[in-house]
């Protein structure tokens, strides 16, 4: 394709749709004979490749039924402003990724007044986790689902949602993340060490850090006292290095605090185990090979709807190669003593050990794909363009 400017509504709610965004919009222009506008809303990583945000995206980084309900009047505020910017822009295409409570509701109303606009949604929606029905409901206002997980094109196939194309995992060509793998091959070459090194992420957000690491404490006690030769990494976020190290002034087992993304992985490299909050941070250690126990605590509010749950696990490692990988300790289940027992086995040269990481290697191969992930989400929504304006839809 070539010629006259492409503009391109994308909307991104969270720091890893920016992310996939600006991948994305980088191959575009790469592909595309012709310059790219941007408009609509992303963070850092549209920024740089020229979108100027209609707000602060971090706005939309809430989660949780309460957190949601006591901000919800803002949100709904946003959404309508920023389905007006796209209408009024009149776009050639929308691509909306991730945060589907809100980039979905903005779809929709952009769908009503511009019904020939065609639409791709990066990263699927968990429908095939819950709400089900949600699938057949996306075919009134997506054209195209941009998958990062291999089993979702089948889910979507099966619960007849809108075409869906496994483009790839943007982590499987992270560089951070493969020079992880490449560190800790060589240091499993060299192995010997007796210390162990066990890594506490409890998550991004306040109100996870809150619930997990008063489990975390109780656990890193049982496990000091059951072994001497054991530290602590902590990585974290900046927005909430305060919250963490107020939270850990009275532990006896004090771990060192780690901030920032590339503190992060230097950590992995150097991990033997992970208690970790249930998320991506869960698909980044199975790929880069650290084994993990999944843990979380939900609201009480959300522990009424769990029953409307459908899939078996929320541990994408496990949901890739269809079979329990990892262990996850949710609520009730999440016991310290539990987990400081699950960091004694896998941090150990143990047959647990050993079936996790063969279990990784599954994951590592089920993700891999021909071009990096980008390209290709970039060369589908061209395809869509194009087809759209052929009147192939």
């Amino acid at each position: 394709m070539s010629g006259a400017p492409l503009k391109l509504a994308v909307i991104a709610g969270e720091v890893s749709g920016d992310l996939l965004g600006g991948d994305l919009v980088a191959a575009l222009k790469r592909q595309y004979d012709g310059p790219v506008e941007l408009i609509g809303v992303g963070g850092e990583a549209l920024e740089a490749q020229g979108l100027r945000s209609l707000f602060d995206y971090s706005e939309l980084s809430i989660m949780g039924f309460i957190q949601v309900i006591k901000r919800l009047p803002k949100l709904l505020a946003r959404i309508r402003q920023t389905a007006d910017a796209i209408i009024a822009a009149k776009p050639d295409i929308l691509l909306i990724i991730d945060s589907p409570d809100f980039t979905h509701r903005v779809a929709k109303r952009v769908r009503k007044v511009l019904p020939d606009l065609p639409i791709v949604n990066y990263v699927c929606p968990s429908v095939w986790a819950w709400k089900e029905y949600r699938a057949q409901k996306m075919l009134a206002y997506v054209d195209h689902v941009l998958a990062v997980l291999p089993f979702e094109p089948e889910a979507m196939q099966r619960l007849g949602g809108p075409a869906t194309t496994y483009v790839g995992h943007r982590l499987t060509v992270d560089a951070d993340l493969l020079e992880t793998r490449r560190q800790r091959a060589l240091r499993d070459i060299k192995a010997g060490s007796d210390l162990k090194t066990v890594l506490l992420l409890p998550g991004s957000r306040g109100s996870e850090i809150r619930q997990l690491l008063p489990v975390f404490e109780r656990a890193t006690e049982e496990l000091s006292r059951r072994n001497d030769n054991v530290r602590y990494l902590l990585p974290t976020v900046p927005k909430q290095e305060a919250l963490v190290r107020s939270l850990l002034e009275s532990w006896s087992a004090k771990p060192e605090v780690l901030v920032g993304q590339r503190a992060k992985w230097q950590a992995f490299a150097l991990a033997d185990a992970a208690m970790a909050a249930s998320g991506t941070v869960i698909l980044e250690l199975g790929l880069a090979g650290v084994p993990v126990v999944s843990t979380y605590k939900t609201e009480w509010l959300a522990r009424l709807v769990m029953s409307r749950i459908k899939v078996w696990t929320a541990a994408l490692p496990n949901l890739i190669v269809d079979y329990a990988v990892l262990p996850e300790l949710i609520n009730d289940v999440l016991r310290p003593g539990l987990l400081a027992r699950y960091m004694e086995r896998l941090s150990t040269d143990t047959p647990e050990q050993a079936a996790m990481l063969a279990g990784y290697d599954l994951v590592w191969q089920r993700m891999q794909t021909e071009e990096p992930p980008g390209d290709k989400a970039a060369a589908i929504v061209l395809e869509v363009l194009s087809n759209k304006k052929a009147g192939h839809f």
